[in-house]
């Protein structure tokens, strides 16, 4: 499967670093750059329950594919989610389903920023995604 163009930016930029720390930086600068949700939109239907830090989730459909928006009070879970909103903003619902979070990850090199409970949050975002994704399909 071709990534999207915001997949493949992620995955060039930051493969090209050679250390953690400066992933890590680069992992704080991608989550500032996540559009903000609206307080209107900050409600419990777009909150993401088994993260430990909050997340709010909102997904558009446009054309068969989805734009997903989230925010974050916490700034390495803010960074975590926008590398993952940019894997997943482009695709289908069944493209959606295919994705392997670890592996996407992995690939970045941030697996080690990956605790269990950080794997088992952006878990929960990604099956946040789905169920907005099998909602409206």
């Amino acid at each position: 499967m071709t990534l999207p163009a915001d997949a493949q930016m992620a995955l060039d930029v930051f493969t090209g670093q050679q250390g953690w720390e400066q992933r890590a930086r680069l992992l704080m600068q991608w989550g500032e750059r996540l559009p903000t949700l609206t307080d209107d939109e900050k409600t419990d239907e777009h909150l993401v329950h088994g993260c430990e830090s909050k997340v709010w989730l909102v997904g558009d459909k446009t054309a068969g594919h989805w734009q997903f928006r989230a925010s974050s009070d916490a700034r390495v879970i803010r960074g975590l989610v926008a590398v993952l909103l940019a894997r997943v903003n482009g695709l289908s619902a069944p493209e959606l389903r295919g994705v392997d979070l670890a592996d996407w990850f992995d690939q970045l090199g941030l697996s080690r920023q990956l605790s269990a409970s950080r794997s088992n949050g952006l878990n929960a975002v990604l099956q946040k995604m789905h169920q907005i994704a099998a909602v409206s399909d």
